[in-house]
């Protein structure tokens, strides 16, 4: 920088030596005393010429610190990519049921390719545990939302479906001269316990950010959802209500300690990094404004209230309008999908679409392909209208879940720097972290009923914890574990 300026005149002192008495001062050299002013006009010259240096670096250092830009993203194509990549053969390994596809979303997308940290990822499957729809592809859609905008989360969301709804299509086209369900083929029985294995690491690994509230109130959910679940007193369907109601309360318990300062029971944490309030790149990768997402809001609302007018009050007897209301209801009442969503179906479809033994052998089906359950709905509209039926079951099924969280997850990147709204994340977070506790006990007994399954699971489960193998990797392998045990095969452990 140019340090040259023009000399600002200054007023200095005669030197003075301090030293010299009154007379030595009297009688002091008049020559020597003007060279010495001339020297101290020259020093100070000097060091203001310095500082003024020194501002412009200080000035340019300072510039250059200032965050006026943020540091440029990666490109939207990449990004793209990595979606493709990532989901394209996670559909086609993802067995288990929604809380093994959150293990192994997990296991991919922080612990793999670290796309977002873990509170990022515990929010936005909380946020799916409270919006009716199928959790763990609104868990899938999320992700990718928050990655690659709205077309990334849509082809994560047609990938991660794209196995099961090809296969439970085509089986409820044929499904006179498909698999008996009944009776599991030898290259399936190890699938299930693999897949639980992954649960129980998932939830270990959630369970280590929780402080203490957060265990009580994670503790708190998982009894009620095991009680719901166990006891034949209670309607299982309860389940839609009280789980959006405890996730519900564990807000409103951390939203209130949150305010008693040094003497509230948790622990409350700004924002984390790249998340904060002072970056935009999430919205920006989102793509969706906040009035689109208000508007998407109301529009599921009006697709549920014309087609039940439509059908109900209209008596419009329209084959497909008549599969897709059904969808679309029932796709709007389930909370945490899953196995939640199987007793209305049945109540829907059964006797009017089919017979029971056929829902109940497509049931079997869909229960061992990967990817969600709500895949079940292709098969029910493949088996009632054929291929058009199975696409306007599949659209209305998933429908409201995917609508409300393409519309819920700009409100959430927008709010979640903000001290109370993490406050209530925290609860919902401790909350629904619980629900996957009380899935580890109930999947356990439903998939691990031999010895042979113990051993797959106890194999599976020590590759994924004290090896860290991926978990596609890890669910093949408890497969192929699996058929070795089968009493088709080697014959062991089948007590």
């Amino acid at each position: 920088p140019n340090t040259t300026r023009k000399k600002r005149p200054r007023k200095v002192a005669d030197y003075t030596n301090p030293a010299m008495t009154t007379e030595e001062e009297k009688t002091e050299d008049p020559e020597k005393k003007q060279d010495m002013t001339e020297t101290l006009h020259d020093e100070v010259d000097f060091k203001d010429e310095e500082n003024v240096g020194n501002d412009a670096e200080d000035k340019d250092k300072a510039s250059s610190s200032e965050p006026d830009e943020e540091e440029e993203d990666t490109p939207w194509s990449k990004r793209m990519g990595e979606v493709f990549r990532t989901y394209w053969y996670l559909g086609l390994m993802a067995f288990g049921g929604p809380q093994a596809h959150v293990a192994i979303l997990r296991d991919h997308l922080i612990v793999q390719r670290n796309w977002m940290d873990e509170d990022a990822f515990m929010e936005l499957f909380a946020i799916g545990q409270g919006l009716p729809g199928p959790t763990s592809t609104q868990l899938v859609v999320s992700t990718a939302l928050a990655h690659a905008g709205p077309l990334g989360g849509l082809m994560a969301f047609f990938l991660w479906n794209l196995p099961g709804l090809i296969v439970l299509t085509t089986c409820g086209m044929l499904i006179a001269t498909f698999v008996d369900p009944n009776e599991p083929p030898w290259y399936l029985v190890g699938l299930p316990p693999a897949a639980i294995s992954l649960v129980f690491k998932a939830f270990y690994g959630f369970t280590q950010k929780l402080d203490r509230l957060g265990y009580v109130l994670a503790l708190m959910s998982c009894v009620v959802a095991i009680l719901i679940n166990g006891d034949e007193r209670i309607d299982p369907l309860s389940s839609q209500f009280v789980y959006p109601s405890l996730l519900a309360l564990g807000a409103v318990v951390t939203l209130v300690d949150s305010k008693r300062g040094e003497k509230s029971f948790g622990t409350y944490k700004s924002a984390s990094k790249g998340w904060d309030a002072n970056s935009d790149r999430t919205m920006r990768r989102i793509g969706i404004p906040l009035w689109v997402g208000g508007l998407l809001v109301l529009l599921w609302a009006a697709s549920l209230a014309v087609s039940v007018l439509l059908v109900d009050k209209a008596g419009i007897t329209d084959p497909y309008l008549e599969i897709f209301e059904v969808m679309f209801r029932v796709g709007s009442l389930i909370f945490g999908g899953g196995q939640v969503v199987l007793p209305l179906l049945q109540t829907e479809v059964v006797p009017g679409w089919m017979t029971k033994d056929t829902f109940l052998q497509g049931l079997g089906l869909a229960q061992s392909m990967p990817g969600p359950l709500f895949n079940f709905s292709s098969y029910l509209g493949a088996v009632y209208r054929g291929v058009p039926g199975a696409l306007v079951a599949y659209l209305g099924l998933f429908g409201p879940g995917i609508m409300l969280i393409f519309a819920i997850v700009p409100f959430w990147a927008r709010l979640r720097h903000m001290a109370w709204f993490r406050a209530v994340l925290n609860g919902l977070n401790a909350t629904a972290i619980g629900l996957v506790g009380a899935a580890c006990v109930i999947l356990w007994e439903a998939a691990v009923v031999t010895a042979a399954d113990a051993m797959v699971f106890c194999a599976a489960g020590t590759m994924a914890v004290a090896f860290n193998v991926q978990a596609p990797f890890v669910v093949i392998a408890g497969g192929i574990l699996g058929a070795v045990l089968h009493e088709d095969a080697a014959d062991l452990g089948q007590v």
